[in-house]
């Protein structure tokens, strides 16, 4: 069933014309390598603190990629391996309780939450924002943030449980 799986996102990203850059997967730095088996067969997520981009890596190959907003030097985001624990729509700011689809909610219109020790899948996450021009440059509170269209067609496509790394 995972094979079928694969090779149905695959031909999905395969299909998928603007943006396509198939090819060697980038290498992740030491300490921050997938689970054994997961560079030849499977899907993960890849966040590059230095380039601000989000990779999906289908079967060791770098699938798609998205410009991505990382966060502050005060703020950075966690680096490691983990996993998506939680995926909302629409998600509340609970900070400043401004309900979701609100234009002044900064998490935009989806959340993907993952597991920093400690934060239940609830402190860090990708999501979309209310602030598009950040994107492309070190400016969250240690959050991945996304052009909403871009977190929208990641949920649509990302299951729980994905694993994701993010790197220096």
């Amino acid at each position: 069933m995972l094979k079928i799986f694969l090779f149905l996102l695959m031909l999905w990203f395969g299909a998928w014309p603007a943006g396509s850059a198939l090819g060697a997967a980038p290498s992740p730095s030491t300490g921050t390598s997938p689970p054994a088996g997961l560079e030849e067969e499977g899907v993960y997520l890849l966040i590059d603190k230095s380039e601000n981009r989000l990779t999906v890596i289908v079967n060791g190959r770098a699938a798609y990629g998205f410009p991505v907003a990382t966060g502050r030097t005060k703020d950075p985001t966690p680096t490691g391996t983990f996993h998506i624990v939680t995926k909302i729509v629409k998600p509340w700011y609970v900070r400043k309780q401004i309900p979701g689809g609100d234009p002044r909610n900064p998490l935009g219109t989806r959340w993907m939450g993952i597991n920093v020790p400690g934060s239940g899948g609830y402190q860090y996450g990708i999501h979309g924002t209310n602030r598009p021009y950040s994107i492309g440059s070190s400016a969250s509170s240690g959050c991945v943030r996304m052009h909403n269209r871009d977190v929208e067609w990641l949920y649509r496509h990302i299951p729980l449980g994905t694993v994701v790394i993010v790197r220096d």
